[in-house]
């Protein structure tokens, strides 16, 4: 079983579609988006239309949650605000009502008896936070009942593979927006998209983080193009390693 994960699209078609044209020659046997695909970014309905296209199941993440119930108070950040009045006019009613059909978590068989759970922060929450240094206690608290050989999600932007008793976690990073996240981990001078393949063969089992470069000055002008309100597209803009 040989599974493409994917997951923080954030709007960004370009960076999708270039991921997309690397994993057709992969021959997988399904694809999983592990969750924020539209928001943040320049082409939200667009992206929600490729991922129907492509009939990939996608798990709910939390700023897609927040496009179905964007902020409207007038103390919210500048950002923030124009971003929802943007997003808001972007998306149809059946971009919503897709939306509205993404699961907290996806399970797939690995084969030999063995199963793989997709989540965005984690089985618990959209929220949590997972990363290398957490806790195994807290994470024993986020896990809860939780069995699973392959425990797969997104959220944080960083790519990772930890081992937590028996299974193996596994963070894709994101397609779209990789440079973002906690201060003292972010990626910098980000030129790329990031993904994972997991392979299930027999006994064996493969976890494969990938990254794939961009063409960040294309992609760029693209985005500004999108009509993007202004402070949105500078701040995203500033993501990009453009030099």
């Amino acid at each position: 079983m040989r599974i493409g994960l994917i997951g923080d699209i954030h709007g960004n078609l370009f960076a999708l579609e270039t991921v997309l044209a690397e994993l057709a020659g992969e021959k997988l046997d399904d694809l999983i988006c592990l969750g924020d695909v539209a928001a943040l970014g320049p082409e939200p309905g667009a992206v929600l239309a490729r991922l129907r296209s492509l009939g990939c199941p996608v798990v709910l993440g939390n700023m897609d949650a927040w496009l179905l119930a964007p902020p409207t108070d007038a103390a919210t950040d500048e950002v923030d605000l124009a971003l929802a009045r943007w997003h808001t006019a972007q998306l149809s009613d059946s971009d919503r009502a897709f939306v509205h059909t993404f699961p907290a978590v996806i399970e797939r068989s690995l084969g030999a008896g063995r199963t793989l759970l997709c989540f965005h922060g984690s089985p618990r929450s959209y929220h949590d936070v997972i990363v290398p240094t957490t806790p195994d206690d807290t994470l024993d608290a986020m896990l809860g009942e939780t069995r699973a050989n392959v425990l797969a999600g997104g959220h944080t932007h960083l790519q990772m593979v930890r081992r937590h008793g028996d299974a193996h976690l596994i963070n894709a990073g994101s397609v779209g927006l990789p440079g973002v996240g906690a201060a003292a981990q972010r990626n910098r001078q980000v030129r790329w998209a990031e993904y994972a393949i997991v392979n299930a063969e027999g006994d064996r089992l493969d976890i494969s983080l990938r990254r794939t470069p961009l063409e960040v000055g294309r992609m760029v002008t693209l985005a500004y193009a999108s009509g993007m309100p202004a402070p949105a597209i500078e701040w995203w803009a500033t993501l990009w390693d453009r030099t």
